[in-house]
């Protein structure tokens, strides 16, 4: 092995320890976010790991010093916006042989009480918090921006730049939302003692 071979070589593994020391702490926020965002779980791994790859692609051009969270989730909604206007202007495939498959597990059912038995598995989670569905029923704008900046702590021009919105427009979503928010957890949070009457 050269010395430039070598040198390369040091190069790339400092960039590699350099991107995941900054990285890494963010995934688990990431992966949350995502979650939230594509409200699938494949998906939002998919999602993730998009994000770190193209962040790992970009990495030269990150201003050591500025804000890594930022960037990373500026990074993810550009993802997320780009595939979510993609499968919309897609229509949805299904196999043949999937759809046959579909239609004769619906004929081979008697009657419902295989779906009750489903549904009623203790092992599975279906209620997640109050607070987590009354965010989900929220436009995709709103329920971004409360992301951002509420969950992930971003200040109001990151979550914009992230956005690629003018911080005015984020204020008001970000407005609107918390307000239809309040509304929607209102009885809920009567019931749990953090508002009198």
């Amino acid at each position: 092995m050269n010395e430039r071979q070598e040198t390369s070589e040091d190069l790339e593994r400092a960039t590699r320890l350099s991107f995941e020391a900054l990285v890494l702490p963010h995934l688990g926020r990431l992966h949350g976010t995502a979650l939230r965002l594509t409200r699938r779980p494949e998906e939002a791994s998919d999602l993730v790991q998009e994000t770190m790859l193209r962040a790992y692609r970009t990495f030269a051009n990150f201003a050591p010093g500025t804000n890594e969270k930022a960037w990373l989730f500026t990074i993810m909604y550009s993802i997320f916006v780009n595939a979510y206007r993609r499968e919309r202007r897609e229509p949805d495939l299904v196999a043949a042989d999937e759809l046959e498959n579909r239609f004769q597990q619906t004929i081979e059912l008697p009657d419902g009480s295989a779906h009750l038995e489903i549904l009623r598995n203790p092992a599975l989670e279906w209620h997640p918090s109050e607070a987590e569905r009354a965010l989900q029923r929220l436009p995709e704008e709103f329920r971004i921006a409360v992301l951002l900046v509420d969950v992930q702590d971003l200040s109001y021009e990151e979550a914009a730049g992230a956005m690629k919105c003018p911080v005015g427009t984020l204020r008001s979503r970000l407005f609107r939302a918390r307000k239809q928010l309040a509304v929607e957890l209102l009885d809920y949070a009567r019931n749990l003692g953090y508002v009198k009457e």
